[in-house]
């Protein structure tokens, strides 16, 4: 089962083994993807724990023998993840930026989700137990599918904050912001309805991941010891490796067979 999930799974691993060392270096969470307030008691003491769970959680994902565990763990622990981006929803509904972030994390949860319902091999009592399974893997790719509109509106209504990161080498830098926009609107809706869902999902991993190696590569070679640059690539690697554990998951569309 295992082998049926690489190699997304192991990107997805690598993604929390890079999140959770930047934790445990800094002793802090991953700034604004991981938005826990000043005023939480023991915040530091959260934020190396956080740091654990990414570590092992992601350790554990490389072995046949671990990974179920280590995915019972890192699912609770992104369902949290989510809901610390809830706040910002009732404080700024209108603010598409907010609507951005819960995006970008609920397709990271989608990910693990997917990869839940597949690995965690619960027993059929679980309360848990419908999170699993072909259930669990359409509810998750529902999740992925509507959290990608988000993303692309960002692109469009903050176009000129977009434009910036796109490579300073490319042309017309504009019309790849609002390219990317709605390609990634195109990807969400592909999905949702199931038009060519599995090109889609792929499209949109292909994507994040274009984003992740051009964007944030290099800003990290510009500043290799600035923190921002390392989160941000990790994230976006996360979100990325997610998008492919859903991919994977989506059966290809077999053609019809000919009547006799």
């Amino acid at each position: 089962m295992t082998r049926s999930q690489q190699p997304a799974l192991t990107l997805f691993a690598v993604g929390m083994i890079g999140l959770g060392v930047l934790a445990l270096v800094y002793g802090d969470f991953a700034m604004v993807w991981q938005p826990v307030a000043p005023w939480v008691p023991g915040r530091t003491i959260l934020a190396y724990a956080s740091g654990l769970i990414m570590v092992l959680g992601g350790v554990g994902l490389l072995f046949s023998a671990t990974v179920a565990w280590s995915i019972r763990l890192l699912f609770p622990y992104l369902i949290v993840w989510v809901l610390l981006k809830v706040p910002a929803l009732f404080a700024a509904p209108k603010m598409e930026a907010v609507w951005l972030g819960v995006g970008e994390i609920a397709v990271l949860f989608a990910g693990g989700w997917v990869l839940f319902a597949r690995l965690a091999d619960l027993p059929e009592r679980s309360s848990l137990a419908f999170a699993t399974g072909e259930k669990g893997v359409r509810l998750a790719r529902i999740l992925f599918a509507v959290s990608l509109l988000p993303i692309g509106l960002s692109h469009i209504v903050y176009v000129k904050e977009t434009a910036e990161l796109v490579p300073a080498w490319l042309p017309y830098r504009v019309g790849w912001a609002y390219l990317t926009g709605a390609g990634q609107i195109a990807c969400g809706l592909g999905v949702l309805f199931s038009i060519f869902p599995r090109v889609a999902a792929k499209a949109e991993a292909g994507m994040i991941s274009l984003f992740t190696l051009l964007i944030w590569g290099p800003a990290i070679l510009a500043a290799p010891r600035a923190r921002l640059p390392w989160t941000a690539f990790f994230i976006s690697w996360a979100i990325a490796s997610a998008a492919w554990v859903v991919s994977q998951n989506i059966a290809p569309k077999r053609p019809a067979e000919p009547k006799s």
